[in-house]
């Protein structure tokens, strides 16, 4: 268990630092013909760093339009999403599509949508067909190039919370459907392993009343889902506004 947690003064600048992190990495990007693979999540920072993203993208010229390399073959995936039609205000696909994609006019086939609003088995199928043939693929696991998580007040990441039973937890499958503590309570997520197995993880975590989770998270034995995270990869990346009490 190994983590750098970078620390920030307010979301504002939490959203700016992770948004120009970002960019810089993908402007660095050795083979821009590979496919990149980033999975994104919801939550209520994620509305200022997809702003922050899609600003600094359109003051330095990085659009898709005017420099195609910055975004090419990165493909967006979701770490989560609710199981609600894609035009629903509580749609993680529709947060990012408004301030990120159509701001920068990503083209249609690099948006990997989950479908929630589907047959749940259906929905977990095409998910993970469309990302194992997308991303880089080891141990019968896709291994994304990033994956951005939040954080809850419960210490909950993607949709995986609290209290479920240790074969859940240890299930292989890429997305699996869980029943949330909080509406809406039907949602996909990505399970431990493709998050264990991930390049680089990113927690953004953000907002009052999360102080103990954050705690928590950073024990050695913490209980949340978010320390089993942590325990499970050898290198993870924690940016925060909290100061952890």
């Amino acid at each position: 268990m190994s983590h750098q947690l970078l620390a920030f003064p307010t979301d504002a600048e939490l959203a700016k630092n992770a948004a120009a992190n970002w960019l810089a990495q993908l402007r660095a990007r050795k083979n821009p013909a590979a496919n990149y693979t980033v999975a994104l999540s919801g939550g209520r920072i994620v509305k200022t760093f997809f702003e922050e993203l899609a600003s600094q993208s359109q003051a330095n010229s990085l659009t898709p339009q005017t420099c195609p390399a910055i975004f090419s073959n990165v493909h967006f995936f979701w770490a989560d999403e609710r199981c609600v039609p894609p035009s629903d205000p509580e749609s993680n696909f529709t947060l990012a599509k408004q301030l990120l994609f159509d701001p920068l006019k990503v083209p249609a086939a690099q948006i990997h949508r989950l479908r929630g609003e589907g047959p749940e088995p259906l929905a977990l199928k095409e998910a993970a067909d469309d990302l194992l043939k997308t991303a880089k693929v080891a141990n019968n696991l896709p291994i994304f190039d990033m994956i951005f998580l939040g954080m809850g007040e419960d210490g909950h990441v993607a949709s995986l919370f609290p209290g479920e039973p240790e074969d859940v937890i240890a299930s292989a499958a890429v997305y699996r459907a869980v029943t949330a503590v909080k509406p809406p309570p039907r949602r996909i997520t990505l399970g431990y392993g493709v998050i264990a197995a991930a390049q680089e993880v990113w927690v953004i975590a953000s907002g009052a009343g999360k102080e103990g989770a954050l705690k928590e998270s950073l024990l050695p034995n913490g209980k949340t889902p978010l320390s089993r995270v942590l325990r499970q990869r050898a290198q993870t990346t924690i940016l925060t506004d909290i100061t952890p009490r």
